[in-house]
């Protein structure tokens, strides 16, 4: 916390006798600079950010009115505590004065006195108001590093999740980070703000945890399901969501949702609800058509991988009827980004 020794006080007037009684009754407690016009009070403050000011009112070429104004309206001079010092004692100039942002007066001739009792008191209070704001900075970091703990925390809660579904079979680890990349750059095309892409990208991760619940005789299955089978792999968009439920935390809200949404289709033959067009959440109407690109270029026991291009024809041909038209449009023109994703993440 800084101390009334370290204070710089700049007293300003055009006449040296003032500064001499100025100087004498000051110097041996604080540091001081002095400025005998406007222009070169504006100029020292400017460079040295002196504590207080001692400001005459009536200067020629630019009087102490026209001083403080000019410090006030500059966001670097502002909070810099101004005393105006006059031998005119009237209410209407002390108004004047206060309006613009004066904190006191001191009349002349000084009272020694008077005048280190009022500098001491503003300096003192100038002081406590610096390090009541140093608190709130600190505080304000505090509480910043914390929320980005508690963050750092729930992203790895994900991602621990996450590992999960890969414990089962590794290419769905694979798939879970290339879906990540592809809903984050879909997002961005879709002019999702950065924060709401990292929201998706997160909580796209989750979007098959209710794999989780499905037997390895059906979700390990070389060869296509039969229809009963594929009953019992669709319940992994409710089990999923029934796993996430239940959280104030907006990124497992946004993964309940994915994980519940991502197989509704956008003309209302998705599962398990049946959902259609725009009551399909966003997040969801993103994460199918990422999920249907990326099985499409992927080799399955039951199917050799699709070449890139076939696969954004299919996602083309998907558009109004199984996937958001505008969406899918999107995600097409991005073939560029997602062949590199493909290729990193393969």
């Amino acid at each position: 916390m800084k101390d009334l020794g370290t204070c710089r006080i700049l007293i300003v007037d055009d006449t040296k006798t003032n500064i001499d009684v100025l100087i004498q009754a000051l110097k041996n407690t604080y540091k001081l600079g002095v400025a005998l016009n406007g222009p070169k009070a504006i100029e020292y403050v400017r460079t040295n950010q002196p504590d207080l000011i001692l400001l005459d009112i009536l200067m020629p070429e630019m009087d102490g009115f026209e001083v403080c104004q000019k410090l006030k309206t500059n966001p670097d001079t502002r909070d810099i505590p101004i005393i105006f010092i006059t031998a005119v004692d009237s209410s209407g100039e002390k108004s004047k004065g206060f309006e613009m942002g004066a904190v006191d007066y001191i009349t002349k001739p000084f009272d020694i006195t008077e005048v280190k009792a009022r500098v001491k008191t503003h300096l003192s209070l100038k002081i406590a108001q610096e390090a009541l704001k140093n608190q709130n900075v600190i505080l304000e970091q505090k509480v910043r590093e914390r929320t980005r703990e508690l963050e750092e925390a729930q992203i790895e809660i994900l991602e621990r999740l996450e590992r999960a579904a890969e414990y089962r079979d590794e290419k769905t680890g694979r798939h879970i980070k290339r879906i990540s990349e592809y809903c984050r750059l879909l997002g961005k095309a879709a002019g999702l703000r950065p924060e709401e892409c990292n929201l998706l990208s997160l909580a796209s991760t989750m979007h098959d945890l209710g794999k989780i619940g499905i037997p390895d005789t059906i979700l390990l299955k070389p060869d296509k399901l039969t229809p009963e089978e594929r009953m019992i792999m669709e319940t992994h968009t409710t089990i999923g969501a029934k796993l996430l439920s239940g959280s104030e935390h907006r990124f497992l809200k946004e993964a309940e949702i994915i994980a519940l949404t991502h197989h509704e289709k956008w003309d209302g033959t998705g599962y398990p609800h049946g959902l259609k067009g725009e009551d399909i959440p966003l997040f969801g109407r993103m994460l199918c058509i990422c999920d249907v690109f990326d099985a499409l270029i992927s080799e399955r026991p039951y199917k050799k991988a699709w070449p890139l291009e076939k696969t954004l024809e299919e996602i083309k041909a998907g558009r109004g009827t199984h996937f958001d038209p505008e969406l899918a449009d999107l995600f097409v023109r991005l073939e560029p980004e997602l062949r590199k994703i493909v290729n990193d993440l393969d």
